[in-house]
């Protein structure tokens, strides 16, 4: 069983940058891929980026390409969620989650552990 706790949300101009963050639980975290999904008000969840358990292999939807990055530290069981020049339609729940099989695939029903997730709103 893996707990994920993500921080970092809150409110940011446009242009602006936030860091989220997911601390897990459990000592098998360094073997599972990880995952930042989001939704927004009416949306379906979709994919942002994820990272695979070494960290080496990194996928991002293509609406965050070159703006987002994606990283993770084992010896902390972190992973992180860097968005930079943020844009109101970024506005979004944001969710981390957790793939045993650490495939890091950009679909959320190949992910096991979910938490529960942290607002980010752009304003105009």
């Amino acid at each position: 069983q893996v707990q994920l706790v993500e921080s970092g949300g809150g409110l940011v101009q446009a242009g602006g940058s936030l860091r989220l963050s997911c601390a897990a639980s459990g000592r098998t975290f360094g073997s599972y891929a990880m995952g930042w999904f989001r939704q927004a008000p009416g949306k379906e969840r979709e994919f942002v980026a994820a990272i695979s358990w070494r960290g080496g292999n990194t996928n991002y939807a293509d609406s965050v390409k070159g703006r987002f990055t994606i990283s993770r530290d084992n010896l902390q069981n972190t992973v992180y969620l860097q968005m930079n020049s943020l844009k109101p339609e970024d506005s979004a729940v944001y969710y981390c989650a957790a793939d045993r099989s650490g495939r890091f695939f950009p679909a959320a029903s190949v992910y096991d552990y979910w938490g529960q997730g942290t607002q980010v709103t752009v304003s105009s």
